[in-house]
């Protein structure tokens, strides 16, 4: 048996405190309420822990740390894998008014009592969610689910739109993402990913395109713009498995896009050894200069590499590097602007694994992504405020449908001690309706949490995921 580093990792202690906020409700295009009804325009919210926010005013930075696909039991899948207990389970007969959250103890920095948590609702332009029908039909969140196109589009820029849209209107308008805010409030802006920059989440926040398949436009586009950091994989001379090819692969850049890039043609400045990524994340880096780092690897930083895992680590990992590195990186470059920056990091693997279906990948891949999240933490705390930024930790939406094994048509909790693959049991090869935790720390928390669209009966009170972008264009970043 294989067991990570991460395995029996310190449990922390968490308060029951909650305390009562009175907000407005911000109506959601769609949004529904636990019973199914449209919400009114003003409400008072109770949402547990919502006593830690620290900022009073609009941030100064956003970090938005999106884990693709990761919904509450990719969360739970990692924790027990790393303590033996867990939050977010759900164990019952399809009756949403008896099922309720078991007990647990938090695992991640994210979870602590420090931390504030919502859900999010992460439909698409013409769904809807029904948190009463989502807990009393185990097939609800399957019949109509977004892609990370429309879900990164709404994170992006606040407004909703179909499937497989990026950045544009189902009429294909472009629509103003917030990187494109921060630039125009005299901020820097980046986007990191452990999937290919070009794809549809890190897009979501740099290009506007019909077709987020259109890889080739997309990066030409975003090499075009002005943000100041871009990382990702995607490169088109390696592999998988992090080997030089004997012959490009150009998917996710054109041959013309990467010549350019690679031979200084562009604004940016091109770098792709990991030496070089290192460097930004120890703090070398230039004030006004523009970055692209592309990993030396195909699609993801290790989800693809060759092999069958049955146990997280058991096949050994490429030697590239890793999310975190990059996104330390590309703090230190963005925070060289005295005004501020936007910053979108997505561990966009765990998506790949909840559609692999792949327990001992996700969790791999979930740790990866909290990791980073440990590590944008000490940042903050070192070379910022929670008074100044505001730090979001997230998914786009869920994939795979985790959750107990043999559980129909009711739930069941996932099972498992330290250092062990949970028992479990994927119920789609694709992403669900389901909502998806939303945690939250720093400036501007008060504003999330006084704009609460609907609860859910199981998972308590949620946002929709086109909040944020309409709190930094109509609240935080808009000044003339």
């Amino acid at each position: 048996m294989a067991i990570s580093p991460y395995a029996l990792r310190t449990v922390a202690t968490v308060s029951a405190s909650a305390v009562v906020l009175a907000g407005a409700l911000v109506p959601v295009a769609n949004a529904q309420s636990s019973d199914g009804l449209n919400f009114p325009s003003s409400s008072l919210s109770s949402t547990p822990g919502q006593d830690n926010q620290e900022g009073t005013g609009g941030p100064k930075n956003i970090i938005y740390m999106v884990g693709d696909g990761m919904g509450y039991n990719h969360v739970a899948a990692a924790n027990l894998y790393e303590s033996g207990q867990t939050r977010y389970q759900v164990e019952g007969e399809a009756a949403p008014e008896q099922l309720e959250e078991l007990e647990g103890e938090a695992v991640q920095v994210y979870e602590g009592d420090d931390w504030n948590h919502l859900a999010m609702a992460t439909f698409q332009e013409g769904n809807s969610y029904d948190g009463l029908r989502a807990w009393s039909d185990h097939n609800y969140v399957n019949e109509d689910f977004t892609d990370s196109a429309a879900a990164g589009t709404a994170m992006a820029t606040g407004g909703k739109t179909s499937n497989g849209s990026l950045g544009v209107s189902s009429d294909g308008e472009a629509m103003e993402n917030t990187s494109e805010r921060a630039k125009a409030q005299g901020k820097a802006a980046g986007v990191v990913s452990d999937v290919p920059f070009s794809h549809a989440t890190p897009a979501a926040w740099a290009a506007h395109n019909a077709d987020r398949n259109d890889y080739h436009a997309i990066a030409d586009e975003m090499l075009a713009g002005d943000l100041d950091v871009i990382m990702g994989a995607g490169h088109p001379l390696y592999g998988v498995d992090n080997e030089l090819l004997a012959e490009p692969n150009y998917r996710y850049i054109s041959e013309e896009g990467f010549t350019a890039a690679s031979t200084g043609e562009t604004d940016f400045e091109y770098f792709e050894e990991d030496a070089a990524f290192e460097a930004l994340a120890n703090g070398e880096v230039e004030e006004g200069t523009q970055y692209f780092g592309l990993a030396q690897v195909a699609s993801t930083l290790q989800h693809d590499r060759t092999g069958a895992s049955a146990v997280p680590y058991d096949v050994e990992q490429n030697d590239v590097i890793d999310l975190a590195t990059m996104s330390e990186g590309a703090l230190n470059a963005l925070n060289t602007d005295d005004d501020g920056f936007h910053l979108m990091i997505e561990g966009g693997a765990i998506d790949w694994a909840g559609h692999a279906n792949d327990i001992a990948r996700d969790i791999e891949e979930v740790q990866a992504f909290n990791d980073t999240v440990d590590v944008v933490v000490e940042w903050v705390e070192e070379n910022s405020s929670w008074d100044e930024t505001l730090l979001i930790v997230t998914a786009d939406h869920e994939t795979g449908y985790l959750s107990g094994q043999d559980e129909l048509p009711g739930w069941k909790a996932l099972h498992g001690g330290a250092g062990e693959v949970p028992e479990h049991e994927y119920y789609s090869g694709n992403h669900t309706n389901q909502v998806v935790p939303f945690f939250y720390k720093g400036a501007g928390s008060e504003d999330i949490a006084a704009n609460v669209a609907g609860t859910d009966p199981v998972r308590g009170d949620y946002i929709d995921n086109t909040t944020v972008a309409n709190l930094t264009f109509n609240e935080w970043w808009n000044e003339d």
